[in-house]
């Protein structure tokens, strides 16, 4: 059967489209990396150089404002947005927003681990919930771009300017792809495993001034693991904002994320980084437009992901995706393009800066032949 129409002649050139870990960047190597901080001491004069180092083009890079912190956590961004969750909750009420499986999580921390019992606002995969309906005087945690269901957030004119809660953003599949309103947020986080490419297992936290002022006037009721901790005699712990981390990093990590800055840097920063995540998704949406068996999960443009894309098949279920996946893998053609396991049957191709745009057109005829065969 698999002959009914025989493989496309051109493959992509890097055919990784996972989203997360997602593709190196253009012209990595590991010879490229530095390798002078490896064994040695992370708090050594140039282990904490390159710490800072990577800290400093994290705000170069991504544009954060000085009055926000960056410090690199353990736990990629899970550890990151659970220090947020485990350090800040319960001072005041709390709205979780959940249109995806990592949104639902956040939930479950909520309720079952710290026992919060907060306000759930909810939409189906492919929807955004109604964010009218958030209550500014509570903390929010949301997803900025949900990486399952490939729908994000548009802007961030939704959340209030005289909001009494923080709000609290994961925006691990969002930062280096699209506008942050700054202003508007109080803390974030990411890892580097997505958007830039680089490793897993570490994450970082940026704090606002609304969320220093948090963790220095309020003390949880519940105990911190010393990976949450943040203040120290109830002031922030500056250090871990000037590459003292919390405990022991990968220094090949660090040295990973700083190879994927300097990249990033090198092209133009971030107006370079949201253009290349832009041209790949149109570059995509053109493919899904021109064949009627394929569709957005996120049917709304304007909150619809330039990162995470959520495809739909007709007729698709479990095992044809995974039979469409296997094939495209068996051929080289593209890797760990199956949806989320939480998320309804359907394809997931990165489109982050990291991927070239030929490679996203590439892909296109390589799908037709992975459907005519699981379908023939």
């Amino acid at each position: 059967m698999i002959d009914t129409l025989p493989p496309p002649a051109q493959k992509p050139a890097r055919p990784y489209f996972s989203s997360g870990p997602c593709a190196k960047p253009p012209g990595w190597s590991p010879e490229k990396l530095a390798t002078e901080s490896l064994g040695r001491s992370h708090r050594s004069k140039i282990g904490k150089a390159r710490l800072q180092y990577c800290i400093d083009l994290i705000r170069e890079v991504l544009e954060v404002p000085d009055t926000h912190r960056i410090g690199i956590v353990p736990g990629s961004d899970t550890g990151a947005v659970e220090m947020a969750m485990w350090t800040m909750l319960g001072a005041r009420g709390v709205t979780t927003l959940a249109w995806e499986s990592f949104g639902e999580g956040w939930v479950t921390d909520a309720v079952k681990q710290l026992k919060i019992d907060p306000t759930v606002i909810r939409a189906d995969y492919g929807e955004l919930p109604d964010l009218t309906q958030v209550d500014w005087s509570t903390d929010v945690i949301f997803t900025w771009n949900g990486t399952t269901s490939g729908v994000r957030v548009p802007n961030g004119d939704w959340i209030a300017d005289d909001r009494e809660g923080l709000s609290i953003a994961d925006a691990t599949s969002a930062v280096f792809a699209q506008d942050i309103a700054w202003d508007k947020v109080d803390v974030l986080t990411f890892s580097w495993q997505k958007v830039l490419g680089g490793e897993g297992a570490h994450g970082v936290i940026i704090l606002g001034p609304r969320a220093v002022e948090r963790l220095e006037t309020y003390t949880p009721a519940w105990p911190l693991p010393k990976v949450f901790r943040l203040v120290s005699k109830g002031k922030l712990a500056e250090g871990v904002f000037k590459g003292e981390t919390i405990n022991t990093p990968s220094m090949l990590a660090v040295e990973d994320a700083i190879f994927a800055l300097e990249w990033g840097k090198s092209i133009g920063g971030l107006s370079a980084l949201k253009a290349r995540a832009n041209a790949n998704a149109a570059a995509l949406d053109a493919i899904v437009r021109g064949r009627n068996w394929l569709g957005h999960l996120a049917a709304d443009p304007a909150s619809r992901s330039n990162t995470s894309v959520c495809l739909t098949v007709e007729g698709a279920d479990e095992a044809m995706i995974k039979a469409m996946a296997k094939l495209l893998e068996e051929q080289g053609a593209a890797y760990d393009v199956a949806g989320y396991r939480d998320a309804p049957p359907g394809l997931r191709i990165w489109c982050g800066a990291t991927v070239d745009t030929a490679d996203i057109e590439r892909l296109g005829p390589w799908l037709d032949w992975a459907y005519a065969t699981v379908t023939a």
